[in-house]
């Protein structure tokens, strides 16, 4: 794991508290889909753990996705980061997920769970199935991603507001 800088390429907001943000940085050290980063925000004794979402390497240039919720100061100071602004980044953090391309899986995840079965389903090039779950429909993220990189997207909400 190693420290690096990573510069704030973009950042849009995907409900009412949940954020995605491309960084740009050195992603050489990604093994598997799944790990996560550590953030240092200023004014807080410890890092934040953020599961990467999803990750470019190389042409054109390096990009990691992020996706986290506001539950705090720190992620609120987070979520205000502006393009051009720079992040000290600690990572890549956790073993990942060990498939491979040829791989066909059955990603299953809920709410703020859902980001890290993105770059399972982008590494399995559309031949994964995706169950994400949610308390409403307004907590289903990154739906019309999976739909572009699985082979079938299934949807649950615990209030039947997008299925069961």
């Amino acid at each position: 794991m190693k420290k690096s800088l990573f510069t704030v390429e973009h950042t849009r907001q995907l409900t009412a508290d949940t954020y995605e943000m491309i960084l740009s940085g050195d992603t050489s050290a990604i093994t598997a889909p799944g790990q996560f980063v550590n953030l240092d925000l200023p004014g807080h004794f410890l890092r934040r753990p953020i599961s990467i979402s999803s990750y470019m390497a190389g042409s054109p240039e390096d990009l990691i996705s992020i996706v986290f919720e506001v539950r705090g100061e720190g992620t609120a100071w987070l979520a205000e980061r502006q393009e051009g602004e720079d992040l000290d980044v600690l990572g890549f953090a956790g073993n990942g997920f060990p498939i491979k391309p040829t791989d066909r899986c059955l990603l299953v995840g809920g709410g703020i769970g859902i980001p890290p079965m993105r770059g399972c389903a982008q590494h399995t090039m559309g031949k994964s199935t995706a169950i994400l779950a949610g308390r409403n429909a307004d907590k289903i993220i990154l739906k019309n991603c999976f739909e572009e990189e699985c082979a079938k997207v299934l949807v649950a909400t615990d209030d039947g507001s997008m299925g069961y």
